[in-house]
Formats: structure tokens, C-alpha cells, sequence
């Protein structure tokens, strides 16, 4: 990974331009992807992990009938946005069309935690079981499957 891989708010804004089927969310781009049938979506969930496997980049992918929530990141470049993650969109964009299937952002959510406390450590070993996350050394907590 170069330093010119990692990619600014407005990189992010302008690749996404050409990519509509996409959305900046915090920490990765998300797409949602709508088949006609089951079977299509199961078929363009194999064709998202073979791109994935071809190119060593592989994104988070959820099957949910007839449709196929993907999200990609950059974990080694520490949960930010690449050219790889741009170029892996588009290979997934590509083949939804392929297969006829429909973008649907509107289902794209994201949801972000925040609790004001005077201290935080106290209260976070309670949190961290309560979500299944891991402490960072920093205090904060994360997702481990992210």
C-alpha cells in the first residue's frame, strides 16, 4: 500500500460521483443490490468473492433474500477508504448490472453510539460486554469483526 492509496473526504466524494450505486459511510463504502430472485442474489454474492478473492480485497457481504448489502474497507490501511475499495465497487457495480439487479441506497444505515459519561473507563468494561466489542488502548470500543 502507497500513501497515495488512502483516500481524502473529497477523493471519496469524487470517485463516488461515478458510482452510483454507492455511499460513503463512516469507515468504508456501502451499496445495497436488489436480484429478482434469490438464486440471483446468491449469484452475484459468488461473483462479489470471486472479484474479491481475484483482487486479495474482500468486503463485508450480507445475503438477505433478494438482496445483497456489501460494504468495503481498507483494513490495512486502518479502516479507511482506498483505491482498492473504489476499484472493487466498481467491479461489483458492474456485475449487479450484469445481473439486472437494482440499486437500493435507501437501505443503507449506519448506526454510531455515543455516550457522554465523566468517565469513561468505569463504564466501559459494561459496554464492551453488552456490544460484544473489544477496549482500545485509547479507551475507545470497537467492533472485533471490523
Amino acid at each position: 500500500m502507497s500513501s497515495n492509496d488512502i483516500l481524502s473526504d473529497q477523493q471519496i466524494s469524487d470517485y463516488l460521483e461515478d458510482l452510483p450505486h454507492w455511499r460513503e459511510i463512516p469507515g468504508g463504502i456501502a451499496a445495497v443490490f436488489q436480484t429478482k430472485t434469490a438464486a440471483s442474489a446468491i449469484e452475484l454474492f459468488s461473483d462479489i468473492a470471486g472479484a474479491a478473492e481475484m483482487d486479495n480485497h474482500h468486503p463485508d457481504v450480507d445475503w438477505r433474500y433478494n438482496r445483497v448489502f456489501v460494504t468495503t474497507t481498507s483494513h490495512d490501511a486502518g479502516g479507511r477508504v482506498t483505491t482498492r475499495d473504489i476499484a472493487l465497487a466498481s467491479r461489483i457495480s458492474e456485475q449487479a448490472r450484469a445481473l439486472g439487479a437494482t440499486s437500493r441506497p435507501e437501505l443503507i444505515r449506519t448506526v454510531e453510539i455515543g455516550i457522554d459519561t465523566a468517565d469513561p473507563q468505569q463504564i466501559a468494561a459494561q459496554w464492551a460486554a453488552g456490544l460484544g466489542y473489544k477496549q482500545q488502548e485509547d479507551g475507545s470500543l470497537v467492533d472485533p469483526n471490523h
